[in-house]
């Protein structure tokens, strides 16, 4: 049996998907780069809900919460096409697919985002998974087929926080 799907069948001469290579990310390193990604998202809500206090409008605050939102869908993006956000840039971690080993791309990286509703449905067991899990995945991972490796830190670059790629 074959390593592809029975449909469509892969082109000829081609080679089975080659699983990701390195070290299996940690759960501690996991959480410092999930903590890092949530820095400018802290930021950005503190400061506008200090702005809309002051100036007493919600304006202000709506605001905020769509420059969140279009920050973590960029970061999403990024993950998708680099493996990366910059939390997981900044820790040295990449997310691949579980036997590619490439980045799993922006659809996957999105509904890997969505999956982690399960990791919280069960009390955020799912969350600890890497714990325990010998691939070291969430829920999530397991449901989209990824795996979180260690791969050479590089420095935080502002720019990063912005672009999708």
């Amino acid at each position: 049996m074959s390593d592809y799907p029975s449909f469509p069948p892969p082109p000829p001469g081609a080679l089975p998907p080659t699983p990701p290579s390195g070290q299996l990310a940690t759960w501690g390193l996991r959480a410092a780069g999930y903590l890092v990604d949530l820095i400018p998202i802290v930021v950005i809500v503190v400061v506008g809900t200090i702005l809309a206090s002051a100036a007493h409008t919600f304006f202000i605050l709506a605001l905020a919460y769509l420059a969140t939102f279009a920050y973590w869908i960029i970061q999403l993006v990024r993950q998708g096409n680099t493996g990366q956000t910059v939390g997981k840039k900044v820790v040295g971690l990449k997310l691949v697919g579980e036997t590619s080993g490439a980045p799993v791309g922006v659809g996957t990286s999105i509904g890997r985002a969505f999956a982690h509703f399960v990791d919280s449905l069960i009390c955020y067991i799912g969350w600890l998974f890497p714990l325990w899990d010998p691939k070291r995945q969430t829920i999530a991972d397991k449901i989209v087929g990824s795996v979180v490796i260690v791969v050479p830190k590089q420095p935080f670059n502002f720019a990063d926080v912005y672009t999708a790629s």
